[in-house]
């Protein structure tokens, strides 16, 4: 029997609803409600509970009244019972009515709606009594360590942190079943499907939905019927990166953590209202898919033996160069990786921090405070360390203080934007660093891309018509490794595209006595890439033609991603 709350109940004041719900979400089995109810000026509990019923306008159960109809309990599986602390009481009209004593865990209820595909109705008892409908029906093993082990058990998606909306019409129609489902579904399929960025955008006859795989974006099919749900979507999304519902006209970024099968997934999100709505663009970061080691990620042999022995230079500066999405970051912090030592103190200043790493002291960037590179890199070197990473390099002021600490006896790893690797030394200069410090610093720098990889289930040899090859291609080493190129043909493993995974292509550039003098005289690019190609170096477009050569990546992929020298 469901009743309402004597109008004498007087409601929570903001202070107290926002203690209890922090209270509530700390875990009940550490918090003494009684104390609690008595601090707040109740009798007891129970009157305590019909007072936060009351002010969130809920239904509420006194003890000994609260009972569950028939089966009703079995629609929702015992795990989420025992893992959100919620029991089902009985469904009407499509309607499942939910017994909660923490109203505050909108989680609890988006993981029942989106098991049962029913719509929830939330209503308030006290703990104890829930508790003791919960044994009564599931026993007492509810409680052991072993029962709460297998009831965290979960292969479908799970958000590490409680959520809360406003009440407001989109809110609402945000936690509805089917929108929880949708967006799950999204998600999930993205995660399946190795991609690195899913992309929702607004488009005048309704959403288009694109995963980025392999750095390739690929429309998805989606049913007509999703655009009715547009809206919710992105009020679900705006909702789960605890970002402002209400707020449709200016551009808004948030986060998102979740455990998918397990795995632990953290989801950057942006929103930028367009033309026909908002579109959202989410970054995926599995974290339990890494391996950062300079071995793994496509080097050839001399070069990591290059790179090896840069990175464990006592001073100067390394630098990684190439766009958005070329993997700069992953080369940067296989190097850490490999040098970190308990007798090598290293610190990083990143925007953001995209991975957390054992053994290493990272710092997050925030501009508005006034925690900028060159502000942390200054801070920094009061902490003793011996190598230092610099997110990127984007100013002077950042610029010099990272030549200034290579100057005084540290070794600087960052990231700049150039085409090349020779293109360095002249992005600095442009940038107001004094030639001499350039040539003078700079020991060595890694120009990089990512190429895709192809399928080895159903790759194909085929020897390409001479009139298609490039001008550059290596006819020469082409015959020698036997007149072959492989292309990609699709099966199920790389899910028609052909290729599966994307593998690196490198240039590195170290800087001898020609190159320093070409650098303190403002030489151009281009002649201080010659010279180092006449010492040795290796160009993408070379590393590229090698790989296409192997039957790692295409003729096509080569082509797509590198220019010729």
């Amino acid at each position: 029997m469901i009743v309402g709350k004597p109008k004498s109940t007087p409601l929570l004041t903001s202070d107290q609803l926002r203690e209890l719900r922090r209270l509530l979400g700390a875990g009940q089995s550490d918090v003494d409600l009684v104390d609690v109810a008595l601090e707040f000026g109740f009798a007891d509990d129970v009157e305590l509970f019909q007072s936060l019923a009351l002010t969130l306008d809920l239904p509420f159960i006194p003890p000994g009244k609260l009972q569950a109809d028939g089966q009703s309990w079995e629609v929702v599986p015992a795990k989420l019972i025992h893992r959100h602390g919620v029991f089902p009481l009985a469904v009407e009209d499509q309607i499942l009515r939910l017994a909660v004593s923490d109203p505050f865990n909108i989680a609890a209820l988006d993981a029942v709606a989106a098991e049962t595909g029913l719509g929830v109705s939330a209503v308030i008892c006290v703990p104890a009594e829930l508790n003791r409908l919960i044994k009564s029906h599931l026993g007492v093993g509810a409680e052991t360590i072993e029962g709460l082990i297998a009831a965290q058990n979960d292969d479908g998606i799970v958000l590490d942190d409680d959520l809360s909306f406003d009440g407001s019409e989109d809110a609402e129609a945000a936690q509805q079943a089917s929108v929880v489902r949708l967006v799950n579904e999204i998600l999930s399929e993205a995660i399946e499907a190795r991609a690195s960025d899913i992309h929702i955008e607004a488009q005048e006859r309704g959403l288009k939905i694109r995963y980025r795989i392999d750095g390739v974006l690929q429309k998805q099919p989606a049913p007509s019927e999703m655009n009715r749900f547009r809206n919710a979507i992105v009020s679900r999304l705006k909702i789960m990166s605890r970002l402002n519902i209400a707020e449709k006209r200016i551009p808004q970024d948030g986060r998102i953590k979740l455990r998918v099968a397990g795995r632990e997934i953290d989801i950057r999100l942006s929103i930028i209202p367009m033309l026909h709505g908002e579109s959202i663009v989410m970054r995926i970061l599995d974290k339990t898919n890494l391996s950062f080691s300079l071995r793994d990620i496509g080097m050839p042999e001399h070069i990591y033996d290059t790179f090896s022995r840069l990175i464990r230079l006592p001073h100067g500066i390394v630098l990684v160069t190439g766009p958005t999405g070329s993997g700069k970051t992953t080369t940067l912090y296989s190097a850490l990786n490999e040098i970190k030592s308990e007798d090598t103190k290293i610190i990083t200043t990143e925007d953001p921090i995209e991975y957390q790493l054992e053994g290493i002291n990272q710092i997050q960037v925030h501009a508005k405070v006034g925690l900028t590179f060159a502000a942390s890199l200054r801070s920094i070197l009061r902490h003793d360390p011996d190598v230092c990473l610099v997110g990127e390099i984007r100013d002077l002021e950042t610029a010099i203080n990272a030549t200034q600490a290579s100057l005084t006896g540290h070794l600087v790893f960052s990231t700049l934007h150039t085409n090349d690797s020779a293109g360095a030394f002249m992005r600095l200069c442009d940038m107001g660093v004094e030639p001499f410090l350039v040539s003078s610093t700079l020991e060595g720098i890694m120009a990089q891309r990512l190429v895709r990889r192809l399928c080895k289930e159903c790759r194909e040899p085929y020897v390409p018509d001479p009139e298609v090859l490039p001008p550059d291609f290596p006819k020469r080493k082409f015959e020698m490794l036997g007149g072959q190129l492989w292309r990609p043909i699709g099966c199920q493993k790389c899910r028609g595209n052909g290729y599966i995974g994307r593998v690196g292509i490198y240039e590195l550039l170290t800087a001898n006595e020609d190159i320093r003098r070409l650098a303190n005289e403002r030489a151009s690019s281009n002649e201080i890439k010659k010279v180092a190609r006449r010492c040795g170096m290796t160009t993408l477009r070379d590393d590229a033609w090698t790989k296409a050569l192997n039957g790692i990546t295409s003729l096509e992929e080569v082509m797509r991603v590198t220019k010729e020298d």
